[in-house]
């Protein structure tokens, strides 16, 4: 049975009364499946050119995996806006749009074949071709976009990092200004030393004597956090070495800082450029994803159709005219609505049978067109567009 996680596309053949048979079924499915007329929709299945058997049944065989990448594409764009949106169903729903109608819309109101793009007197596999070759540029798109935006977004990431965490491993820069250390002295430097919060006291009593060249009561708190308070302390150059050795063993961290107002306007500077780089090309990105959303949907759902008609010349025969019909199922009733779809389309037995039938002669043509076999076989020809947002 197919899923209830998706809109099915139906097609069978078109008889001597199309819109009759179409009346009939939502008259059923609404009476008897309790289905709202609003989940039915008509889709108009193009007069292709059928071409030969061999080539309907080569098309049958690649299809299949195309629509693999096809539907893979279509959920990468809606992963990526789903990422770029927090992961919001609201304001997703409101970027999966095609041509700024919901994807209901789209498939329920009277779907018809895009004939100014897409030639119905061209070959079906020269149709399939173009389609292929859109969704590639879609999705090569979409992928060179992304990665600029996810190498601006991480570099980003990781300068806003810096300025987060205790003041043992954050950056300084905005911490500490000009006059917290000694200018242009040959002999003496400021240090900047991260003190664990339970040993503040211990390192104003030993500070000084942790090296003798240590300049006496020169520790100044600068800052403090949670877990750790921010000193400096001004020592001699040649015993740069020594304190921070001794500074280790008492559990007190010097941190590797020199004071430059240079670095600190270039990193601020880094910051401010990356912060609008990533907010320019967010902006690009959720466009492109919304723009390639609604093509390659479109792209799909047209993949799908071709799918529908080779399937049911295959299975029906000439005269190449079907009816196509959308139905979104709900879940409480799934089970009801297609037993009503089976017992309606029973009298297409006997052809599906046939259909089947021939598919299962000889083992070399078994073997060769194994990928016909594996599909779930209904009487009518059945294919599905997964639901976007459940």
């Amino acid at each position: 049975m197919p899923s209830d996680q998706s809109t099915w596309l139906i097609s069978i053949p078109q008889g001597h009364d199309p819109q009759g048979v179409f009346q009939k079924l939502t008259t059923k499915l609404t009476q008897q499946a309790k289905l709202p007329p609003r989940n039915i929709g008509q889709l108009v299945i193009p007069s292709f050119k059928t071409g030969t058997l061999d080539s309907l049944i080569g098309l049958s065989e690649d299809l299949p995996k195309l629509e693999g990448f096809f539907t893979t594409t279509v959920a990468k764009t809606v992963d990526t806006l789903r990422n770029l949106l927090n992961n919001d169903p609201a304001k997703l729903e409101q970027h999966i749009l095609i041509d700024e109608k919901s994807v209901d819309s789209y498939l329920l109101n009277g779907w018809k074949w895009k004939e100014g793009r897409y030639d119905v007197q061209k070959s079906l596999r020269d149709l399939v071709d173009t389609l292929n070759k859109e969704m590639i540029s879609i999705d090569n798109a979409l992928k060179t976009k992304l990665n600029n935006y996810n190498l601006v977004k991480g570099s980003l990431t990781q300068m806003q990092r810096k300025k987060t965490g205790n003041l043992s491993v954050r950056a300084l820069a905005d911490v500490v200004s000009k006059d917290d250390f000694v200018q242009d002295s040959e002999y003496l430097e400021t240090l900047l030393v991260a003190v664990p919060k339970p040993l503040t006291k211990e390192w104003n009593v030993k500070y000084e004597r942790l090296n003798p060249m240590v300049v006496p009561r020169t520790s100044n708190l600068i800052d403090s956090d949670d877990e750790f308070s921010l000193f400096s302390v001004v020592i001699f150059r040649r015993v740069h070495d020594d304190f921070v050795q001794k500074c280790r063993e008492q559990k007190f961290i010097v941190r590797d800082f020199v004071y430059s107002e240079e670095e600190v306007e270039k990193q601020r500077q880094e910051l401010e450029t990356a912060g609008t780089t990533e907010k320019e090309l967010w902006t690009e990105l959720l466009r492109l994803a919304r723009t390639n959303f609604s093509e390659s949907f479109q792209i799909l759902v047209h993949l799908k159709v071709i799918r529908l008609f080779v399937e049911s010349v295959l299975r029906y025969g000439l005269p190449a005219e079907y009816i196509g019909v959308v139905v979104k199922p709900e879940t409480k009733n799934v089970k009801r609505i297609f037993n009503v779809l089976q017992t309606q389309f029973a009298y297409l037995s006997p052809k599906s049978n046939a259909a089947q039938g021939g598919k299962l002669t000889g083992e070399d043509f078994i073997g060769e067109y194994q990928t016909l076999m594996d599909q779930e076989f209904f009487d009518f020809v059945l294919y599905e567009v997964p639901w976007i947002i459940n």
